[in-house]
């Protein structure tokens, strides 16, 4: 499947951000201004994992010979950091090519202006759809810290560590309502926009940061920690519940209402609950570990109620249904490696066979469509999880 992915965006779309499948054509998207080669930046983890050597050493030329930042133009910072500041750490910390500290470490300096506002919360430069009028987002914002301490750690220079340690300091401050974390804050105001809370779309990768980065550090980062466990209370008291047929899922949050939904970007969680469950007071371990299953549960039953064994983007527990999307606007998959990311770790923390079966049940489905090129990028988060389902 990698291979498929990989060589038809070489064939139709190399060098470009993206493959769009239908068409056969490049694409790259506004979200990284005039940066160009996302998918083979993103890519290049995937690539040395699965010892494709020729390919990874193709790609890793044309990163250094044709990688530039030099551009003039608006960029999401969240998006870039994640995919072209991540891919090229990832890079650096498997192969040991001095190319992807260098190029990682100069496009964070380009990032760093971002930083200058009155809170030092990264600002909001376009009216991007998904924005709150004028709010920086959490889980943009917050989902920065691995990669910045690391370029701190990397070139020397404590400057990178130092502006994502004040985003915390922003946050401890803050009130937050029933200890739940809105999914807006205003950069020049540092106070909460609406009172929206999703530990999907808009919340999501925050959390699983403050986790990682406290077992990033050895498990030193008491702070992170802290926040992390916190937050996970918050989450449980106030959004995690059970349907009348068994399935526990997490709703969303929307000025002390419920909404009974839940999306595909929020099954990462599973996974997180799971991975966190070492950390956990020792009482709540096995809870932890549990809540992660049940969280599997639910979005495994999101892909087989639907015909196509494919969840959708997301689905509901309410008006008599449960773990069906009702609405048209939700009734799509693009892609998204959630599911499979929950399946991945709760393999590797129980060797529960029926995690392995889900997964393939899933890239099953997608393989059928083999005839139509798959976007790359997606296909290489898919199959990087399924290569440590093999182990």
């Amino acid at each position: 499947m990698m291979k498929h992915a990989w060589d038809n965006y070489k064939r139709y779309a190399w060098g470009l951000n993206e493959l769009k499948p239908i068409s056969k054509q490049g694409h790259s998207s506004n979200l990284f201004g005039n940066i160009q080669g996302a998918t083979i930046v993103d890519a290049l983890d995937t690539l040395y994992i699965m010892e494709m050597k020729e390919e990874f050493k193709e790609a890793k030329d044309w990163v250094e010979k044709n990688l530039d930042f030099n551009v003039n133009a608006e960029i999401s910072v969240f998006e870039v950091n994640i995919r072209f500041v991540g891919g090229l750490l990832s890079a650096y910390y498997l192969s040991g090519e001095e190319i992807f500290r260098k190029k990682a470490v100069e496009l964070g300096e380009k990032l760093l202006p971002a930083f200058n506002t009155p809170t030092g919360i990264p600002g909001i430069g376009r009216n991007w759809p998904w924005a709150s009028g004028g709010s920086s987002i959490l889980a943009e914002f917050g989902t920065l810290h691995l990669e910045f301490v690391h370029l701190s750690h990397l070139s020397g220079n404590p400057v990178f560590a130092e502006k994502v340690m004040n985003i915390r300091k922003v946050l401890n401050r803050l009130d937050k309502p029933e200890g739940l974390y809105p999914n807006y804050l205003n950069p020049s105001s540092g106070q909460w926009g609406q009172h929206h809370v999703s530990i999907g779309g808009l919340g999501d990768s925050f959390y699983e940061y403050l986790l990682k980065a406290w077992l990033m550090s050895d498990k030193t980062d008491e702070e992170g920690k802290k926040m992390y466990y916190d937050a996970v209370q918050a989450i449980e008291t106030h959004l995690i519940r059970k349907s009348s047929g068994g399935l526990t899922y997490i709703a969303e949050w929307k000025g002390g209402l419920l909404e009974h939904k839940m999306g595909h970007l929020t099954c990462f969680a599973g996974g997180m609950f799971a991975l966190g469950a070492d950390g956990a007071p020792s009482d709540k371990t096995g809870h932890h570990i549990e809540l992660g299953a049940e969280i599997a549960r639910t979005c495994h039953e999101s892909y087989d109620r639907t015909s196509m064994k494919l969840g959708p983007e997301a689905f509901r527990f309410d008006g008599g249904v449960e773990a069906i999307a009702t609405r048209q606007n939700e009734k799509y998959y693009i892609l998204r490696p959630e599911v499979i990311e929950t399946y991945m770790y709760m393999w590797r923390l129980t060797h529960d066979p029926k995690y392995r079966q889900w997964a393939w049940e899933a890239l099953g489905r997608l393989w059928l469509f083999r005839r139509i090129y798959l976007p790359s990028s997606g296909v290489g988060c898919i199959c990087l999880q399924i290569i440590c389902l093999s182990y």
